[in-house]
């Protein structure tokens, strides 16, 4: 049998790498994103878009559980070569799985020089030849990808074999987080039984929440917050580089500081650096460090970040700012953990666990050459993406509170009081701004109210509200929403400004800024002579 090289003669080497570079990058951000349920039916159209760009003809991801047993397989395009149908068992040969199991490379270039059981195998599949990759995560075997040729026996050199591993690695960490995800789902559904069967109040709740996450100022309960939470606690006790994914003012410090405090790195230092607050000319000096001399001002040696941080972790926020000069060596520092000071040429080795930070859509960014694609896969091991405040907007009443205990001391304030309409305003604001937003709003209304009550500043008035779903609302000028919201506050309350149960203290605002603001939004009582605003 002729046996012929990988690479197909349609494409060329260097475009079917660049091929292969932009689905690793779309299959790793696709899965980073998608939701447990989500992962299964992914990873099939996965294998097809794998056999398409390394021209194969088949492939299949078998999944391993802790006992070494298969627990779930998926293929493309034929599922019957892995299920048999007559046996309801796996139809893969012992011989395969056995190598696989034991960490092992399978490389096959002709099937019809394999054992009896495996050649008729290969036989019922139409294999001619095969690859066998296993992955592992965190030192435990969590799937093989395998894929094989039908129509003429292929060698499988180095670099391919380094390419299906890349992919294989990408779906077998989707798979186990699958897994935990799956498991954490049970367990929040045997959570919400027990509440349900002891009809448990909020106060038991909460402490359940407390107990569950314990992070001190990572404040919610909601869903995505506490799914955020679970993936910390997954990844933090591992050396794994983590990326935490979210917008501007979403807790990414928080969720790094939260992560190193829950390593085994604890006892060592958490460098913080902010890539994008760094000069272009002084990014390598101060990543790396640098000789005397180097350039004009460098008077003395000086440490870099990264040999400051060594034993314990680095936390690079805006990662995506890095100029791409600085990205190839900061390659360097993942994979092998070595780098030079400036103006030196001694190699020097670091052991530094490294969490990266970003706002923005990396994955744009190394579709366009802003960002290299080989620092990516690096940098997104384990991605977290932290939910936005409008995604979780449930959590906006106990981060109001945990604010206002915050700051209250400083200010000279205490703060017993936040009227229903201040915290129904709150919630329905689109925070651009996120949770830092929110802070410095409440900071700003505790400075303005004067009582035990906190009132909003007018600065919040000017932003557009979001409707209840979280969509702005449409066919209405600002301050027509205002002015009817203003109005159902008045009218609830008989028109009473002064007094008890007055209108003012419903909007958290002072009775003057109330009658100012309806004499500029044109709100009238409608009956003035009988129902003077008082």
């Amino acid at each position: 049998m002729q046996v012929i090289a990988f690479t197909s003669p349609r494409v060329r080497p260097d475009d079917e790498l660049q091929l292969f570079e932009r689905l690793t990058v779309t299959l790793s951000s696709r899965f980073a994103r998608l939701q447990a349920g989500e992962i299964a039916p992914a990873i099939v159209s996965a294998l097809e878009q794998v056999a398409a760009a390394i021209d194969v003809d088949g492939g299949l991801l078998v999944e391993f559980a802790e006992s070494q047993t298969i627990g779930v397989s998926h293929a493309w395009p034929d599922p019957g070569v892995i299920v048999d149908a007559q046996n309801g068992g796996t139809a893969l040969p012992s011989w395969l799985l056995d190598r696989l199991s034991r960490h092992e490379v399978v490389n096959v270039a002709r099937t019809e020089d394999l054992p009896q059981e495996p050649r008729t195998w290969a036989d019922r599949a139409g294999a001619r030849s095969l690859l066998g990759v296993p992955v592992l995560v965190a030192g435990q075997l969590v799937c093989a990808l395998i894929v094989w040729t039908r129509r003429s026996a292929r060698l499988w050199p180095g670099p391919v074999i380094e390419r299906v591993g890349l992919i294989a690695e990408i779906l077998g960490v989707a798979v186990q987080r699958c897994r935990h995800e799956m498991a954490l789902q049970a367990s929040l559904a045997t959570i919400e039984r027990l509440n349900a069967r002891l009809e448990a109040d909020n106060v038991y709740l909460k402490e359940e929440i407390k107990t569950y996450h314990d992070f001190d100022e990572i404040v919610g309960e909601s869903a995505p917050l506490r799914l955020a939470l679970t993936r910390l606690g997954q990844v933090a006790p591992m050396n794994a580089s983590v990326l935490l994914l979210g917008e501007t003012g979403t807790g990414k410090e928080l969720f790094a500081r939260a992560l190193h405090d829950r390593s085994r790195r604890r006892s060592r230092a958490l460098v913080r650096v902010n890539c994008a607050a760094l000069p272009p000319t002084l990014v390598e000096s101060e990543l790396f460090g640098h000789e005397k001399g180097a350039f004009t001002g460098a008077v003395s040696m000086r440490q870099g970040r990264f040999e400051l941080a060594d034993g314990g972790t680095i936390f690079l926020d805006e990662i995506g700012d890095l100029p791409p000069e600085i990205q190839a060596k900061l390659l360097r520092v993942l994979q092998e953990g070595e780098f030079e000071r400036v103006g030196s040429s001694r190699t020097k080795k670091v052991d530094v666990r490294v969490i990266a930070a970003t706002h923005r859509d990396l994955e744009a960014d190394v579709a366009t050459g802003r960002f290299r694609a080989d620092l990516y896969y690096r940098l997104s091991v384990f991605p977290i993406y932290l939910p936005a405040l409008r995604e979780r907007r449930e959590d906006i009443p106990r981060l109001v509170w945990f604010f206002i205990h915050r700051h209250q001391r400083d200010l000279g304030r205490r703060i017993t009081k936040v009227p229903q309409a201040v915290m129904h305003v709150l919630q329905q604001h689109a925070w651009p701004g996120n949770v830092r937003e929110l802070e410095n709003i409440v900071e700003r209304a505790m400075i303005r109210s004067s009582d035990e009550t906190l009132q909003l500043d007018d600065a919040l008035g000017r932003a557009r509200p979001q409707a209840p779903d979280g969509s702005a609302p449409t066919g209405e000028t600002l301050d027509a929403i205002q002015r009817a919201h203003i109005e159902n506050v008045l009218l609830d309350c008989g028109w009473r400004i002064n007094g008890r149960n007055n209108a003012a203290e419903r909007l958290g605002l002072h009775p003057n800024t109330l009658r100012f603001r309806m004499k500029k939004l044109g709100v009238v009582c409608p009956d003035r002579r009988t129902r003077p605003a008082r």
